[in-house]
This record gives C-alpha cells, sequence and structure tokens, in this order.
C-alpha cells in the first residue's frame, strides 16, 4: 500500500492464496492489478476462498473492519 493509499500488485499470489486457505482464512483481499493471476490458484481453494479485488486501502478497511465487526 502506497502513502497515499493506493494497493500496489504482489507476487506470490498463488501460494499466499493457498496458505490462507490452509490456515482456515475464509476471506482474502488482492490488488486488482492480481486479477490476471487468479488462474494460477487452484480451482478448490477458488471455491472455498471469498475473494476480494481492492484499489485502494478504503476498499481493505470495507472487507477486514466492517465485514469482521458485523459477523461478532
Amino acid at each position: 500500500i502506497t502513502l497515499r493509499g493506493k494497493v500496489l500488485p504482489i507476487g506470490g499470489l498463488r501460494e499466499k492464496s493457498i496458505a490462507a486457505h490452509r490456515s482456515g482464512i475464509k476471506t482474502i483481499c488482492i490488488p486488482k492489478d492480481n486479477l490476471k493471476n487468479l488462474d494460477e490458484i487452484p480451482a478448490i481453494v477458488k471455491e472455498e476462498l471469498k475473494i476480494v479485488p481492492c484499489s485502494t486501502i478504503e476498499d481493505v478497511l470495507k472487507v477486514a473492519v466492517v465485514e469482521s465487526v458485523e459477523c461478532k
């Protein structure tokens, strides 16, 4: 994330999403620029994870803070 709140692309999306799945995480935020890498993620992982593409920190916070508060 830049100082201005822009979410930058990441490397290793496949490995990171598999690790999240194995850890029991149900929702992950990914940079919108990494949408082209979704085909690298195994189908079973994509089916069981909610993958939210984000372009700004506000998008991330909506998922990370608002959804976790609503769940409680």
